[in-house]
């Protein structure tokens, strides 16, 4: 395929394959698509360290790297400029509001241990620049960033690299600012989309936001994102504009996945209404498989969620509990077992390679394309 986005990426099919993951990024890049590795989960040195893996595996094939660095910091840890500083901050309330839900469900934990988060890693606007620099370093063919608008700083030093600049939107308004920053692909995501997400559905953020750009007279490319689980999903996003398909939920029940045997089993059996948007992982709007865990902190007994990155500091401790625990045989755990994902989970019928997924996008692209030309005659 041959069109603006694939030329600025250097990718021969247009399926870029957002994972946590750096098994899932070379196999996917290694089969033709578009590896993006997620850096929120990293410091800054183990970042480097994924990435040399990723140089040494992928064989000169494209790959991306994205990065979070938030525009807007809530009021009440603005003044924080660093982990230390953060962690303390968190009431004695949340932290035993947090030790009696894993407690309820058999996994011993204590107010004063349920909070953590290693050296500079979480969503942070200092550990967004510090991986920015990381990532900078190594050959990657793209960089991107969500919640809000890229910083100047990370388009500045992509266009000096002739490195595109990748943003994610999840309204016409965010990617006419986007455009106006000077960044050089627009990613859509609709609500049904995994991890941070708006709330207008991708079918009609897609063509609102190609037809915003173009009456702008902004000749920037639109990634569809959201929901997207098959290649006739993507056929049908670029029929609406888009010039390929932004994915992250299709690869967690793949695999390679970073994922634990548990959630990719619970991947398999959920339906599209088993999700959930909710601030009680990171702080912020985020849809996640529902368990007990969002029921509690989302409900009337609740402390309340706590900002970001603060949320970041109780939950990701827990979660690693909750599949610790699981794999120690404790089957309550189980319900408490969750992942950032998209509704389009109610497609998932197996788990497969990630190699497997990128052929199977590919098939069904060119079925649903063959399929449309058939009914126009063409």
């Amino acid at each position: 395929m041959d069109n603006q986005v694939c030329r600025l990426t250097g990718c021969e099919f247009p399926l870029f394959a957002f994972s946590h993951c750096r098994d899932v990024v070379v196999a996917v890049s290694k089969a033709g698509g578009f590896g993006v590795l997620g850096a929120t989960r990293f410091t800054p040195e183990q970042l480097e360290e994924e990435l040399a893996w990723i140089d040494a595996h992928i064989d000169g094939a494209p790959y991306g790297v994205d990065v979070l660095v938030p525009e807007t910091i809530d009021p009440r840890v603005a003044d924080f400029s660093d982990n230390e500083t953060r962690a303390a901050a968190i009431s004695e309330e949340h932290r035993r509001f947090t030790a009696g839900l894993l407690n309820q469900y058999g996994i011993a934990a204590s107010a004063d241990s349920v909070v953590h988060y290693e050296g500079r890693a979480g969503i942070t606007p200092e550990n967004g620049y510090a991986q920015m620099e990381v990532a900078f370093r190594h050959p990657i063919k793209l960089i991107a960033n969500a919640l809000g608008i890229a910083p100047p700083r990370m388009i500045e030093e992509g266009k000096k690299r002739g490195i595109p600049v990748a943003a994610l939107v999840g309204a016409k308004e965010h990617a006419l600012r986007q455009a106006a920053a000077g960044v050089d692909i627009i990613v859509a995501q609709g609500g049904e989309a995994g991890g941070h997400c708006g709330e207008v559905s991708t079918l009609v953020l897609i063509p609102e936001v190609v037809r915003a750009l173009k009456q702008a007279g902004a000749d920037i490319p639109v990634l569809a994102a959201g929901g997207i689980m098959t290649g006739a999903q993507m056929a049908a996003m670029m029929a609406a504009g888009a010039q390929g398909a932004w994915t992250g939920s299709v690869w967690l029940a793949t695999t390679e996945a970073e994922t634990s045997e548990t959630f990719r089993d619970k991947m398999v059996a959920a339906r599209s209404r088993d999700t959930v948007r909710s601030r009680s992982r990171t702080g912020k709007p985020a849809r996640q498989l529902k368990t007990a865990w969002h029921e509690a902190w989302d409900g009337a007994d609740s402390p309340g969620t706590l900002p970001m990155p603060l949320m970041g500091m109780v939950s990701e401790p827990s979660f690693q509990k909750i599949e610790k625990a699981v794999l120690g045989g404790n089957q309550q755990a189980r319900e408490l077992v969750s992942y950032f994902v998209g509704q389009g989970v109610g497609l998932v019928e197996q788990v497969r390679s990630a190699k497997a997924v990128v052929q199977d996008f590919r098939e069904d692209f060119i079925d649903a394309v063959s399929g449309l030309n058939a009914a126009l005659g063409t």
